[in-house]
């Protein structure tokens, strides 16, 4: 008998930490590799849940992880908050933390305005490590594995991309490139890639930091490269959208994603038939993905600067203009709107049955259907 419920106890374990799994959104844009799918289909009428203030303002991304969500703000505050709204703990790291966290196992790191990556442990919130850059990070790190091997990548204004081991922090190899590197660089199976002020989309091996491959696009890339089924899709400083395959390392094709040659700053969400991304011009355009032909696109009244994520119907963002949108992805009508009262600038969490968002003024959000 005493074995029989061992077993039935093994067994709900088991099934809780495969359900907690399954609903992690670890890193920024959900995946290492930055795609900004979900598997879930994101529910059609959701309700505010919850709503938490925090003590600062963020431009921030959550990240969530065994049912808890992590995020930083302009004070240098990480924050933990469970899945039900209530603060779990807060870790000072005395400088801004603008860029999302990613969490690693057992370790919340995120990078900061003075240059440093910290690990903290995600249960308590207390340091593990520092690695120091030489400027800025703006943009979220990464993480990769290889076997027994695995590492966290970050960019740095110092020109720099650093690699360090996640349970040291001590540096494993940094590869240098022309400018700032601001972006949060993409995994592609053992490859790192990256964009920078540079203009050049680089390649290069996980374990050895050797650049393998680099593709000159000659315009500011601000923001991270969203990597689905071996090509890359990003977008310049002059509002134009690219895809290029990593495998054949060439341009597939480039078009413009704006009414003004704004900037693009967000990542795009590149699925099975489309990619989507917002612009400084107000609007969130959707590309075939294979032949970059415009489906459609969607005007807010404020610049979308955080990056949209998409499921098999349905495309789910925040604007300048306070609100949250949902629109159907196969014709961009607007499903369902929600004023946040705050510009959005993150981009969510989404899981099973609910979605998260970060407004500038700090409050976490969460949606779902109430049961």
């Amino acid at each position: 008998m005493i074995k029989v419920i061992i077993n039935i106890v093994i067994f709900f374990t088991f099934l809780l930490q495969a359900q907690a799994q399954v609903n992690d959104w670890p890193v920024f844009r959900g995946k290492s590799s930055l795609s900004g799918v979900t598997d879930f289909e994101i529910v059609s009428s959701p309700l505010l849940l919850w709503n938490v203030s925090t003590d600062g303002r963020s431009k921030s991304s959550p990240v969530l992880s065994d049912g808890t969500l992590y995020f930083g703000n302009e004070k240098g505050t990480i924050h933990a908050v469970s899945a039900d709204g209530k603060v779990k703990w807060k870790s000072e790291t005395g400088s801004p933390a603008e860029a999302p966290p990613v969490v690693f196992y057992d370790k919340v790191i995120t990078g900061s305005a003075d240059g440093v990556l910290r690990a903290m442990n995600k249960i308590s919130g207390k340091p593990e490590w520092s690695y120091k850059t030489e400027n800025k990070i703006a943009g979220s790190a990464n993480f990769w594995e290889s076997g027994s091997r695995s590492g966290i990548v970050t960019g740095s204004y110092d020109y720099f991309l650093h690699c360090v081991d996640p349970a040291t922090g001590k540096l494993l190899w940094k590869l240098e490139t022309q400018n700032y590197v601001n972006g949060t660089p993409a995994i592609f199976g053992n490859k790192v890639v990256f964009g920078g002020c540079d203009g050049i989309i680089r390649i290069a091996d996980v374990i050895s930091g050797r650049e393998t491959d680099t593709i000159n696009i000659g315009v500011y890339i601000a923001a991270a490269p969203a990597i689905s089924s071996g090509r890359a899709y990003f977008g310049d400083y002059d509002g134009r959208l690219y895809c290029v395959d990593l495998r054949q390392r060439k341009v597939e094709w480039e078009v413009s994603a704006s009414e003004s040659a704004g900037p693009i700053i967000g990542i795009p969400a590149a699925g099975n038939s489309s990619v989507v991304i917002g612009n400084d011009d107000k609007y969130l355009y959707c590309f075939n993905i294979n032949t970059g032909k415009q489906n459609w696109k969607f005007r807010t009244n404020g610049p979308i600067t955080g990056s949209a994520v998409i499921s098999a119907s349905k495309v789910l963002f925040g604007s300048s203009d306070g609100y949250i949108y949902l629109l159907n992805l196969s014709d961009g009508k607007k499903i369902w709107s929600f004023n946040a009262g705050a510009p959005i600038k993150s981009s969510p969490v989404v899981t099973k049955d609910n979605f998260y968002f970060l407004t500038e003024d700090g409050r976490l959000l969460a949606f779902g259907s109430k049961k």
